[in-house]
């Protein structure tokens, strides 16, 4: 593992063992196709009135774009069973075809790179109720314990498109938009950004709510309750920041005392991560009839109040019950996934494992260094090993779900490799402010830890992120010497790990070469905090 200046970080084909069938579906959702690539999303006015008696919704997606090339056919995007009514271009209604997810719109006026045009698409239907929300999500239409509709969207990696007309790929965020929502007048509905207006049309109301900042289309969410609120400022690296609460009336109180977490939240991450990314829009946690999910300025709430996952410590140590899961890793995407955005859902690490790490670095600010050590550590109880991090690009594939722990542990050896606390803090807050509002590959991501830890880490990511292996220092004792090397490992890996000989530290380098050194002590172990096996020979 060499000292270098900057890394040219190239990505190996390591998906051999990988079931490669998709459909055309697949392509047309994943890729950035012809008819996505030659307009830059602007802004959105999504208008909408939800029907909870009929599980129904209509209204039209305002959509604004500028031309980047002089093209004339245009891919929007909205899934069965919704369907788009029509669409109008400068008030003009224009063809368009459909083919399942697809829509084709068709342009009349020709289209001047440069120039800011906007179509409006008209559509209703029955969105997909959701499964298991958040992960197989759509519209959760529940009730509370008073009988009250208790309604939220949650759509990420389904795609947005499963309630609302947009252009549901990743690697372009609209820049600002509008959300305004008409629903019976005992709900509110709570979304993104700020609360503009509110207009009573006697039996409905209409919720006009505002985004200042990109926004990724997974973020957009609706939620509508029979909601209190309650809020609070703090005083953040930026100025005042507005916490707004929205709860069930009946959870008043355990919420006022649950939610006292947000400020020390924002305080540890602020500390790691740099300013709060959305300062202009605030932050809102929400509560809904589901787990929770990241959606931006408007942060999902469902852990039932309690401490853990659910009352559970996901790593075994005890400290997981220190802090609600919910609370801690939902708002931690503010950073990497809502700031930080991944352009293809195959480099999703970079939400998760990030995130996933946010949790053992909370800990760390409030608890102390060898708690969050003791967390990210237990952590690995959950990692599979099944399939690499990285999943298959273009085709709205996902990598393995060891993204979150494998992920967390992999940054957790990191800091371990720069031996500099502060330096690595500087890092994480230097990825928030050179990638601010940005949607990124995980080239870049590698390429900027690389380049600012001074450590060429170019096998390092291929070895843990595109491949299942773990890497396995093998070792032993013979007489006065200490015999070493790695096994597992791709081609050129060579991290240095700590280990300590008789309580007393050293480094040792392995590479897939036995290597010997004098060895005058009685008992060797690994350092922990390196995410490797090990045997003793």
């Amino acid at each position: 593992m060499k000292k270098i200046v900057i890394a040219f970080l190239v990505v190996g084909n390591l998906f051999a063992q990988e079931d490669k069938s998709f459909t055309k579906a697949d392509y047309l959702r994943g890729s950035i196709t012809p008819e996505r690539e030659w307009w830059d999303l602007n802004y959105y006015h999504l208008d909408i009135e939800v029907e909870p008696d009929k599980k129904y919704i209509s209204g039209k997606n305002t959509i604004r774009y500028k031309v980047l090339k002089p093209e004339q056919v245009m891919q929007i995007d909205l899934q069965p069973p919704m369907k788009i009514e029509k669409i109008l271009n400068e008030g003009k209604e224009v063809a368009f075809k459909s083919s399942g997810n697809v829509h084709l719109v068709l342009l009349d006026e020709k289209q001047e790179v440069g120039d800011f045009n906007e179509i409006e698409v008209y559509y209703s239907g029955y969105p997909k109720e959701a499964v298991r929300a958040p992960w197989d999500g759509g519209f959760s239409w529940k009730k509370d314990g008073n009988g009250n509709d208790f309604i939220a969207t949650s759509c990420q990696g389904l795609g947005a498109s499963v309630w609302w007309p947009n252009k549901d790929h990743m690697y372009d965020e609209v820049d600002s938009m509008a959300i305004s929502v008409t629903a019976p007048k005992n709900l509110m509905d709570v979304s993104n950004g700020r609360l503009r207006s509110v207009k009573d049309n006697g039996d409905t109301k209409t919720y006009h709510w505002f985004v200042n900042n990109p926004i990724n289309n997974y973020g957009v969410n609706v939620n509508l309750a029979d909601y209190v609120h309650f809020d609070e400022k703090y005083q953040g690296e930026k100025g005042e920041l507005d916490l707004d609460y929205y709860v069930l009336r009946d959870n008043l109180k355990k919420a006022k005392k649950q939610f006292t977490q947000t400020a020390k939240m924002m305080e540890a991450f602020e500390h790691w991560f740099g300013p709060y990314p959305f300062y202009e829009d605030g932050f809102k946690l929400v509560e809904v009839p589901y787990l929770g999910m990241e959606h931006q300025s408007s942060v999902t709430y469902g852990n039932q109040y309690m401490n853990g996952y659910l009352g559970n410590d996901l790593s075994g140590t005890g400290w997981g019950l220190k802090f609600d899961f919910i609370i801690i890793h939902e708002a931690g995407h503010e950073w990497f996934a809502n700031n930080i955005t991944y352009k293809d859902i195959a480099d999703m690490w970079v939400h998760e494992g990030f995130t996933a790490y946010s949790e053992n670095l909370y800990l760390d600010y409030h608890f102390g260094k060898e708690a969050a050590a003791d967390y990210v550590i237990g952590t690995r109880a959950n990692i599979r090993n099944d399939k690499p991090i990285i999943g298959r690009y273009n085709l709205n594939k996902r990598g393995s779900g060891d993204m979150y722990y494998k992920g967390a542990n992999i940054l957790h050896t990191i800091r371990q490799l720069i031996e500099d606390d502060e330096k690595w803090r500087q890092i994480l807050r230097g990825l928030n402010k050179e990638f601010y509002h940005q949607t990124v590959t995980t080239e870049q991501i590698e390429s900027y830890i690389s380049k600012e830890t001074g450590i060429d880490l170019t096998e390092f990511f291929e070895q843990y992120l595109r491949t299942t292996m773990i890497p396995k220092l093998e070792y032993k004792i013979d007489g006065e010497n200490l015999k070493y090397r790695y096994t597992d490992i791709i081609k050129g890996f060579d991290m240095p790990v700590r280990v300590a000989i008789d309580k007393k530290e050293k480094w040792l380098f392995p590479t897939a070469d036995w290597k010997t050194e004098e060895f005058s002590g009685k008992e060797l172990i690994v350092d922990r905090n390196f995410y490797i096996d090990s045997e003793a020979l």
